[in-house]
């Protein structure tokens, strides 16, 4: 085993890697960029070394800088954890030019899967059922649109580098294959640095189901059962579990030898995913699944797997990179239970999923999930601490484990409602509401479940009249609990022959509310809300509110859903809504992409007007209303959160 190793990587994956480590007695050493100088892995690491700036390809993607601090350290080998160099073959080969050991496949196993035209190519070679479409060089237009009206409508465009749903647009109609290829190649690029792409029949009911497999340096390799990966966003995932639900007998058993074939095909060695698109039209069959691409690293959800083994998939990376054989064969590797793991990430469902940024004011999460159930959290965050724009916006995992999957999904609901996080937008509300859907509850779920139930997996219900009493009782710093033996011990509510009475104001959104305290001489509080809100007492609210308090904000908790409300500076001047109220401002930081406008056009509600990219992905940014264009950002600008992007001309806003 290695007495020190380094961690290539950041956030809650570094501190899992961290964790299992330790376990081993292994010394880890973290590495940081500029934005991560406090963050939670180089706290809990042994070591820390500094890599350079905020942005990715000036630190984390810097593979020099990376085997150089490994081997300033002693380090004797590198974990890349996912994401940033993990499937890059190029790094592996300059970590062991440099005499280091990297933990995960090798080079040419890398090279064989990671390009998904190739990879599949190669899986047809070895008997693997691969999806109808064209996985060729040629990458004309011409060539691509005609090869999808061969496969026949809809198709799946999809970038042949790198994954989690970066470059890949479903298409509809031949009409619109041009520009929905021109934006998945630039996606691609940005994301990849390649914007080839393939171009594959889409499935009508498809279910992401993958296999979890892993090989040693001996020949063996075995699969530790399948994951659903089915509950997805803009084609990244959600919610995932284990086992898959309604998995037959018939399709496990011919999936995972497909999967195991695959892993020998390249000769592989460590933690590996293969993802499999199933056809659920007609229930799971075992004729019906293709291979689409092989995660050639540890996955995000790899903890549901270790959930229903009881393998610590990290500990056998280390195993097996240090040279030892697999610690458990095939018939060794048995199913207990059922587990899920939801990806809590600071975003707006609400407005298409968009990321969010701000600090973490307020963040708890709970000790247990439900009776009969096992939970554990996977962060790299703290209280206070900050999600930019540089990086992906998962703030944890939380995963929870049972006996069966009724008892698991219970269980992960119940560790929703008892999640707090202010002071971003998070998507802890949807996540609860996906968990309670009657068609994910049975288990029919299927790619497009959450495209079909958006509208009501994103809709929060406006604040009730105590939720905002509860908010003003917050915002005045009074206390709706039990009064106080001692009448001189609340202060509060105290006053000379009267009364005492305070205004506070609040905002929700866009309303405005206004809220009369009156403290009463038993301690207790009166809030009366203008129209048309209702006046509350304190002993109303149903029991001592969940509640945030934190820099011109309160936030209340009900069950998942965090209800934030600014607190208004009396003493600050008024702002300068009406003159905004004619611009179009950035709802995230990120890159203008691309400029469809000029300064004098006339354009219509709803008009394109420029692309924003953010976390390499990018997002359309309409007209609100009709008007002429005053004013456009400049293509290639950099943009933070609020700045204008189009400012309108006064005379054309109705």
């Amino acid at each position: 085993m290695f007495s020190k190793i380094l961690i290539a990587n950041r956030g809650e994956i570094a501190c899992r890697v961290i964790r299992t480590a330790r376990k081993l007695g292994v010394r880890a050493v973290a590495v940081y960029s500029d934005a991560d100088a406090k963050a939670l892995h180089v706290e809990l690491a042994d070591e820390a070394v500094h890599i350079g700036p905020s942005p990715v390809g000036e630190s984390y993607l810097r593979g020099d800088r990376i085997v150089a601090a490994a081997l300033a350290t002693g380090a004797e080998a590198i974990h890349p954890g996912y994401g940033f160099l993990s499937e890059n073959p190029d790094f592996v080969d300059r970590v062991v030019a440099a005499g280091l050991i990297f933990i995960g496949p090798s080079a040419s196993s890398i090279r064989a899967m990671g390009l998904k035209d190739a990879a599949k190519r190669l899986m047809e070679k070895a008997g693997v059922p691969v999806v109808p479409g064209y996985h060729g060089e040629a990458q004309e237009i011409v060539l691509l649109a005609s090869k999808a009206r061969e496969i026949g409508y809809p198709v799946l465009i999809k970038a042949r580098a790198g994954g989690g749903g970066k470059g890949m647009r479903r298409v509809e109609h031949p009409d619109d294959f041009s520009e929905a290829l021109s934006s998945a190649r630039r996606e691609a690029k940005a994301a990849f640095g390649d914007d080839r792409v393939l171009v594959e029949k889409y499935v009508d009911k498809p279910r992401h189901i993958e296999v979890q497999v892993f090989g040693d340096n001996f020949g063996n390799a075995v699969h530790l059962y399948e994951r659903d990966c089915s509950a997805q966003r803009r084609h990244q995932k959600v919610i995932e579990e284990a086992p898959a639900p309604g998995m037959t007998e018939a399709l496990r058993k011919a999936m995972t030898e497909a999967a195991v074939k695959a892993a020998k095909a390249i000769d592989y060695s460590g933690a590996g995913t293969i993802e499999f698109i199933v056809d659920a039209s007609q229930g799971l069959k075992a004729d019906r699944f293709w291979f689409m691409e092989m995660n050639t690293r540890l996955q995000v959800e790899h903890p549901v797997t270790e959930m229903v083994t009881g393998i610590d998939l990290v500990e056998w990376q280390l195993r097996v990179a240090s040279g030892e054989r697999l610690p458990k064969m095939q018939t060794e590797i048995k199913l207990d239970g059922h587990a899920f793991e939801a990806r809590l990430y600071a975003e707006d469902a609400a407005k298409g999923f968009l990321p969010a940024t701000g600090t973490l004011h307020h963040l708890k999460f709970p000790d247990v999930a439900a009776k009969n159930t096992a939970m554990r959290v996977e962060t790299g965050v703290r209280a206070g601490d900050a999600i930019s724009p540089y990086y992906d916006p998962m703030i944890a995992k939380l995963v929870v484990h049972a006996g069966d999957r009724d008892a698991a999904l219970r269980g992960l609901h119940k560790a929703l409602a008892r999640t707090e996080v202010a002071g971003s937008t998070v998507n802890t509300a949807f996540l609860a509401a996906l968990a309670t859907d009657p068609d994910f509850v049975a288990g029919d779920v299927d790619t497009g479940l959450i495209g079909r139930h958006q509208q009501e997996l994103v809709a929060i219900p406006e604040p009730n009249d105590e939720t905002i009493a509860a908010a003003a009782l917050a915002a005045a710093g009074a206390d709706a609990g039990t009064p106080a033996a001692d009448p001189w011990s609340s202060l509060a509510g105290y006053a000379h022959f009267h009364t005492l009475a305070r205004s506070i104001r609040l905002r929700y959104g866009e309303e405005e509310i206004q809220a009369q305290l009156s403290a009463r001489r038993d301690g207790r509080f009166q809030v009366a809300l203008a129209a048309p809100h209702d006046t509350v007492n304190s002993h109303d609210l149903r029991a001592a509110p969940r509640l945030a308090r934190w820099p011109g904000h309160v936030t209340v908790f009900e069950g998942a859903i965090g209800y934030t409300f600014a607190v208004p500076d009396p003493l600050a001047k008024a702002d300068e809504a009406a003159a905004a109220s004619g611009s179009l401002r950035a709802p995230m930081p990120g890159l203008v992409k691309l400029v469809r406008a000029a300064e004098g056009d006339a354009v219509i509600k709803g008009q394109p007007l420029l692309i924003l990219e953010a976390m390499k992905m990018e997002h359309s940014i309409a007209a609100p209303h009709d008007g002429v264009i005053a004013e456009i950002a400049t293509e290639g600008s950099q943009v933070s959160d609020g700045t204008v992007l189009v400012r309108f001309a006064e005379d054309s806003q109705g």
